[in-house]
């Protein structure tokens, strides 16, 4: 891995009580005076990860050209330079005006929402888990080992009931992870969600993974990753290029509250927010997913384990940008995901057969309703 130096900002927010640092390159202007800091992305303490799911050196030599898959190619939209502060909207992020902005269901557990305050609109997906199953669009992993081979990830950890969607980890390792079908390239994604406090080494993470299971050269998006066990800092890590380069932010908030985390990726700008407020940016088009990415929920464990804990999902939601391309690579309703698709490459999103592809409209035609 490269070592890079970059500045954060630290940001506070009165009304939430959060203290923001993002990362801003050094020709970026700060909104408001504030104190900088430095960071070094190789202490990064999240060991690199190849396409299986699993930790590994970061190659030493760029990857081929990309796999087949859809919508190639670099992002559009002008290089805007390095990641820049946080704060209110900036730069390239796109705000909708609809006339009639999204709310929260009335049983929702998060009232404040990035959706809400930037003024988003209907999404053109959502799941509430109203029912006692995990719906069919929703693709528990397993079984199978575990991040990087530690534990199991297994299907039985991911449950619905009481209108939420957990999951659930135990002392031995076994975990799930449970991924989002069919993704898309640009576009905007919330999910109303709260952490139990662990014990030694399970992580609980919301991100966005190449549909096309090309990592690294794919990207990944990790716009909540929470590694203490008090559950009490969040991190953002994006993951990109053939050596699995990383830019790095944090926010201190209590996830163990119901909490709006959203993430919205235009051709020019990626931005995390939490209970609607902006606390990581990023300008760099060149640090981009270039292809489309599913949502994912996981819940990770990194060999150390001291007893259960789980993460919860109210509710999550999907929007499209008149930017956005939809991917022609899926799963099919009801079928498992995998974290290892080398070792498992039946569950690997492929083109669906037309039978497949008429019943994933139909299920997403019913959600939407």
């Amino acid at each position: 891995m490269r070592t890079r130096t970059r500045t954060t900002v630290a940001v506070l927010a009165a009304t939430l009580a959060l203290s923001a640092v993002t990362t801003a390159g050094a020709s970026a202007a700060p909104a408001a005076p504030a104190a900088a800091v430095t960071r070094t992305v190789a202490d990064d303490p999240v060991p690199p990860r190849d396409d299986s799911g699993a930790a590994a050196p970061a190659p030493t030599a760029p990857a081929g050209g990309d796999p087949a898959g859809p919508a190639g190619g670099d992002p559009t939209g002008p290089a805007a330079g390095t990641a820049t502060p946080g704060g209110g909207p900036v730069g390239g992020t796109a705000k909708a005006t609809p006339a009639d902005p999204a709310a929260p269901p009335a049983s929702s557990h998060c009232t404040e929402t990035a959706a809400q305050e930037l003024g988003w609109g209907a999404p053109a997906r959502e799941s509430d888990f109203d029912g006692t199953t995990v719906p069919p669009d929703w693709h528990p992993y397993g079984p199978e080992p575990g991040h990087n081979k530690k534990g199991t990830r297994t299907p039985e950890a991911v449950t619905v009931a009481d209108g939420a969607m957990t999951i659930s980890a135990d002392a031995d390792g076994n975990t799930g992870a449970v991924s989002w079908h069919p993704g898309q390239r640009y576009g905007r994604w919330e999910a109303c969600v709260k952490s139990d406090e662990g014990r030694g080494g399970i992580n609980a993470l919301l991100l966005l993974w190449p549909v096309a299971e090309d990592f690294p050269v794919g990207g990944e998006v990790d716009w909540m990753e929470i590694m203490d066990d008090s559950r009490q800092k969040t991190s953002f890590f994006l993951h990109y290029g053939p050596g699995n380069d990383q830019d790095y932010g944090s926010v201190k908030h209590d996830s163990t509250q119901w909490s709006a985390y959203a993430l919205e990726w235009t051709p020019e700008k990626i931005t995390a927010y939490v209970n609607g407020k902006e606390w990581y940016s990023n300008t760099d088009t060149d640090q981009f997913p270039p292809r489309p990415m599913n949502m994912t929920m996981q819940l990770d464990y990194f060999g150390n384990a001291g007893g259960p804990t789980a993460m919860h999902m109210d509710w999550a939601r999907q929007w499209a940008l008149p930017q956005s391309t939809v991917a022609t690579l899926s799963l099919p309703p009801g079928s498992a995901a995998t974290g290892q698709p080398r070792d498992f490459p039946d569950r690997k999103p492929r083109e669906l057969s037309e039978p497949e592809q008429q019943a994933q409209t139909a299920m997403l035609a019913r959600e939407h309703r």
